[in-house]
């Protein structure tokens, strides 16, 4: 039997933000196993601790989506970090296939653990935009819906189509529509869209992935880390260093809160970072596949 944890990662309140399964002593379980346990707990990410490859880091890592391994995640991160803190302020290395994640971990005032790591790419064009109308056809949205910034592809690991939408509204109302948004997904070369609008504080989002098993994720880390490039190249992230805040899952029912603080120096990105928390929610066991 492997020993697992459910943690509910973004939130300092139970049975909100983005559930995340952690299964403990994973180091001689096959990929195929791996991918089998994944579906079974079907959340949007199940991680796998496995002994370092390097003894002075703290964990490897392996995370999956119920179909498909990733090389990335922010939540699972997040998550993995603050269970293996144990509630002490440390720093954690983990040895993701994307490359080293580091991760402080401090007590905040209300007693909270924050974690916080650095994303381990800086994000990059990956493939050419399409066109609005289909975007606009393939979430059920009117064209006039989108921007007021383009829309961009960008990938730091795993890779999103961006779309800035105009409000509330036209986010609370969009929706994977078929055949359009195979169409839009294949042609982005993504599985994954991020939308995003600007409230009072910061950015409210939503992530559809249906193509890769989640219909919709209550909160993307790895996808908030790579926004920082969609702002700065539509001109929305400034000189010098900005933190901004992120809520994202609120139309589920599950609200999570991110904090994203990104570097500009000289009109390049630099280190960008994502900090959260994450409360614990059950414990168990489960037999090997």
């Amino acid at each position: 039997m492997l020993r697992f944890h459910i943690y509910d990662v973004f939130t300092t309140t139970p049975f909100t933000g983005n559930p995340l399964a952690i299964v403990e002593g994973a180091d001689d379980l096959t990929t195929a196993q791996m991918q089998t346990l994944a579906r079974q707990f079907n959340l949007s990410e199940t991680l796998f601790i496995q002994r370092p490859e390097n003894p002075s880091h703290t964990a490897r890592v392996r995370i999956f989506f119920p179909t498909a391994e990733i090389p990335f995640a922010g939540h699972p991160t997040i998550g993995c970090a603050l269970h293996l803190a144990g509630g002490r302020d440390t720093t954690i290395t983990l040895e993701e296939q994307a490359g080293l994640v580091p991760v402080t971990i401090t007590r905040q005032e209300d007693g909270a653990a924050l974690a916080e790591f650095t994303a381990p790419r800086t994000p990059e064009r990956h493939a050419p935009t399409p066109p609005q109308a289909l975007i606009a056809r393939a979430l059920g949205i009117p064209p006039a819906g989108i921007g007021p910034q383009d829309p961009g592809v960008w990938q730091g690991g795993p890779a999103f189509l961006y779309i800035p939408v105009t409000d509330l509204s036209t986010l609370a109302t969009a929706r994977p529509c078929e055949p359009a948004w195979s169409e839009l997904m294949a042609m982005a070369d993504v599985d994954s869209a991020y939308l995003y609008t600007p409230t009072a504080t910061g950015y409210r989002a939503r992530m559809f992935s249906p193509t890769a098993g989640i219909p919709e994720d209550p909160a993307t880390g790895s996808a908030s880390a790579i926004l920082a490039a969609q702002l700065l190249a539509t001109g929305a992230l400034p000189e010098g260093t900005t933190t901004i805040p992120l809520t994202q899952g609120v139309e589920m029912g599950r609200p999570s809160d991110i904090r994203l603080t990104a570097t500009v120096t000289g009109g390049s990105l630099g280190p960008i970072r994502i900090a959260g928390h994450a409360v614990p929610i059950a414990s168990g066991t489960i037999r090997l596949p």
